[in-house]
């Protein structure tokens, strides 16, 4: 063991050397070293490359340049604005149907044209509303003959009361005198110088006098009972005759009902009447839509907060973007959309989830644009002034 120890002693103390040869080049330099090296020939740092090209480079600054400036420019003009496209132009539309039923006779429009107020729509057949007018104006004649004759008959009975006094006044003169005579025929009788059958004969006078005095205020009596019948008959008749005239008056309304007129301006859509159609009361035979539109924009709730009636708005309509329309405020809706639905939320009941509600703002424009329909339903985006 010693023996070999010692053999092999020199060969493990000493480090055995790599041989060379003689064509081999050093490595390269590593570590710190290698950043200390200089950079090949075949290689360019960026602003070598900026010189090179720096027409380039220039044009990228400035574009980069205006880009910046622009977006800050837009950023400082949008934040005084709010927008939505949760916006749509509405009107009061509504139905036109004619109050009286008919064949329709004519419809001098057509779709989508405009009309002003007073014009012509459509005409149901008159015929039978001029025989109605011909019957009222009969019945008119009828109750005002009713009328006169009343009158005449209580002209008759005044007449006859005024008899009926003057009998009885000449029936209380002749008791009078009877009276009297009955009273001296008394006092002769008394006094021996007339006879019996003279007192007995003024006294019998004097009971005819008065029984015909009596009958005489019975007669004034019935007579004047007699105006009063005549002059209920006569508020009667008076009654007749304003029922017939409201009916003339009927009459002549659904006469003038037959001719369906526009009651503002505006645009025909949705005809649906048609000449030689039956329509009833009621029915609808066209849409229409006036001329006052506006725009109704559902902003949100927390976009409220510096919104007020009166500040300019800016408008676009989607089906027509190179126009550009103005307008402002009019209104803000004093709850939210879904406080006036027809079923509104219920918060109390179930889990809460808060959801941003949209309230709608009512934004009328300055001046529509007369070359272009415009209609209820059409989408714009509305851009509102608001700081």
């Amino acid at each position: 063991m010693d023996a070999q120890t010692q053999e092999r002693g020199p060969s493990a103390d000493t480090t055995r050397q790599p041989e060379r040869h003689p064509q081999q080049t050093p490595e390269p330099p590593r570590g710190a070293e290698a950043a200390q090296a200089e950079p090949s020939p075949g290689k360019q740092s960026w602003r070598e490359r900026l010189r090179e090209h720096w027409i380039l480079a220039s044009l990228s600054a400035c574009v980069l340049l205006i880009a910046l400036i622009g977006g800050v420019a837009y950023w400082l003009q949008v934040r005084h604005f709010e927008s939505t496209d949760d916006a749509f132009v509405a009107a009061r539309s509504f139905s036109v149907a004619p109050k009286v039923g008919g064949y329709v006779a004519a419809v001098p429009v057509t779709d989508n044209q405009h009309v002003n107020a007073g014009d012509l729509l459509a005409r149901i057949d008159d015929r039978d509303y001029r025989i109605a007018i011909d019957q009222a104006q009969a019945q008119v004649a009828v109750a005002q003959a009713n009328v006169v004759n009343i009158d005449a008959q209580i002209d008759s009975q005044q007449a006859q009361i005024d008899q009926a006094k003057a009998q009885l006044k000449q029936a209380e003169a002749q008791l009078q005198f009877a009276r009297e005579e009955a009273d001296r025929a008394g006092d002769l009788v008394q006094k021996g110088a007339g006879t019996v059958q003279r007192a007995q004969q003024t006294k019998s006078d004097l009971e005819a006098q008065q029984a015909n005095t009596s009958r005489a205020k019975a007669a004034v009596i019935g007579t004047e009972l007699g105006l009063k019948v005549l002059q209920a008959q006569h508020t009667s008749a008076e009654a007749s005759k304003q029922q017939a005239d409201a009916q003339l008056d009927q009459a002549k309304l659904n006469l003038q009902y037959t001719n369906v007129q526009a009651a503002q301006s505006g645009r025909v859509v949705k005809l649906s009447g048609a000449k030689g159609a039956f329509a009833t009361a009621g029915q609808s035979l066209m849409m229409f839509v006036p001329d006052e539109v506006w725009i109704t924009a559902n902003y949100k709730e927390t976009q409220l907060a510096d919104m007020r009636p009166g500040q300019s708005v800016e408008i676009r309509i989607d089906a027509y973007p190179g126009r550009k329309l103005k307008g402002h405020v009019d209104s803000v809706q004093p709850g939210s959309g879904t406080a006036f639905s027809l079923l509104p939320a219920e918060n109390a009941t179930g889990n809460f989830v808060k959801v941003v509600q949209r309230v709608p703002v009512k934004i009328v424009v300055d001046d529509w644009p007369s070359d272009i329909p415009v209609g209820p339903g059409m989408s714009v985006v509305p851009w509102t002034r608001v700081r």
